[in-house]
């Protein structure tokens, strides 16, 4: 990868806040992850989460992938940076970045929350309570559980819990990780995959952190990721330089995601494949996807997906509530059902490239001139 001008990093706003072009391939791997979750959600909403009806088994854990993605990108846009950026800066940077859209994100969590013509009871919560949530939730601050939200601990919007843990991971690195060597990264690596570990033995999935009942594995599965994600970046010159397209390292995402759980006769079997989906395979699709290079037409669809990857993720999920509680509360046949489910990712796409044209750039752009 090469430095860009001024004139170039106008030409592709997609550029890293240093200017930098993006790992295309990453970008559009980002993309793919994101459009599973959202399949994943639309599946596993009408059922309550059971695994029967799921095609996705193990699609929860994107969320890994998205944080050794991160990992990789924060050190590539701000490694070199430090000897003319504080860290005040650096917070700066990705506030602008990231937090526009989880502010959007709640508000139409709230929205989703007080307008829901499926869900009566949630009327019955007083307005003064959910609007204290709402003000937690703009400082992605886990609040109480509201009606049909499950356990969350993000209950306007529930993706937020994630985005917590990546501020954490960001505020460890500026603070502490950045400092580190090769060698003493990688061994803090290796006590956050031990930590990982114990956690997959002790529960047999990785699949925590999201709700009160497991809240406590958040943090560890960003460490564990985030961290290698930037050993990653340290390392990828000395790592084999395989090659693979998008399409196809999209391909082995889905099948990793599409995997079905192994049965409990199997004792820790689901926790095993996952820890080798999350220390193993996810590193290596990381590393194929750096060092690939792609033609022209899957340029544009990476450059496309990575660009709406984050509103997706981050957005999708107070829409489909509504089609959540217009499943579990009105209990539509199933061919019904799935013209809502099919409904509701059109809906989401549409409203995330939107909110990513009308709102999310612009306001970045803003923030940008005013602040930095």
């Amino acid at each position: 990868m090469t430095g860009t001008n001024t004139a170039e990093a106008i030409v592709h706003p997609d550029a890293t806040a240093t200017g930098k072009p993006h790992y295309e391939v990453l970008d559009g791997l980002r993309g793919t992850a994101a459009v599973m979750v959202v399949i994943f959600h639309i599946m596993g909403m009408p059922i309550a989460w059971s695994d029967q009806g799921q095609w996705l088994h193990h699609a929860a854990m994107a969320v890994d992938f998205f944080f050794g993605l991160s990992g990789f990108v924060v050190a590539y846009a701000y490694d070199a940076r430090w000897t003319r950026m504080s860290v005040g800066q650096f917070c700066t940077f990705r506030l602008i970045r990231l937090h526009p859209l989880v502010l959007l994100g709640v508000a139409l969590g709230l929205i989703s929350f007080l307008v829901d013509p499926f869900a009566p009871d949630q009327k019955l919560i007083p307005l003064s309570v959910v609007l204290r949530d709402f003000a937690l939730a703009c400082l992605l601050l886990p609040h109480a559980v509201l009606p049909n939200r499950w356990t969350d601990t993000h209950s306007l919007n529930s993706p937020a819990w994630s985005l917590l843990q990546e501020y954490i991971g960001n505020l460890a690195y500026a603070l502490v990780l950045r400092r580190l060597g090769t060698r003493a990264l990688g061994a803090a690596l290796a006590v956050t995959a031990a930590v990982l570990l114990w956690l997959l033995w002790q529960r047999n999935s990785i699949d925590m952190g999201s709700d009160w009942t497991t809240w406590w594995g958040a943090p560890a599965r960003m460490a564990f990721s985030f961290t290698m994600g930037l050993w990653l970046y340290r390392v990828r010159e000395r790592a084999p330089k395989l090659r693979l397209s998008w399409v196809a390292l999209s391909a082995i995402l889905v099948l990793i995601f599409a995997t079905p759980l192994v049965p409990h006769s199997v004792p820790h079997g689901n926790g095993l494949f996952e820890a080798v989906a999350a220390m193993v395979l996810f590193p290596a699709i990381i590393l194929c996807g750096a060092h690939s290079e792609i033609g022209k037409v899957e340029l544009a669809l990476c450059k496309f997906a990575g660009r709406i990857s984050y509103p997706l993720y981050i957005l999708h999920y107070p829409f489909l509530l509504i089609y959540m509680n217009y499943a579990l509360f009105r209990k539509p046949p199933a061919s019904t059902l799935y013209l809502a489910g099919a409904g509701s990712f059109v809906l989401v796409v549409a409203a995330s490239w939107l909110a990513l044209k009308l709102y999310d750039e612009p306001v970045r752009a803003w923030l940008k001139r005013a602040l930095t």
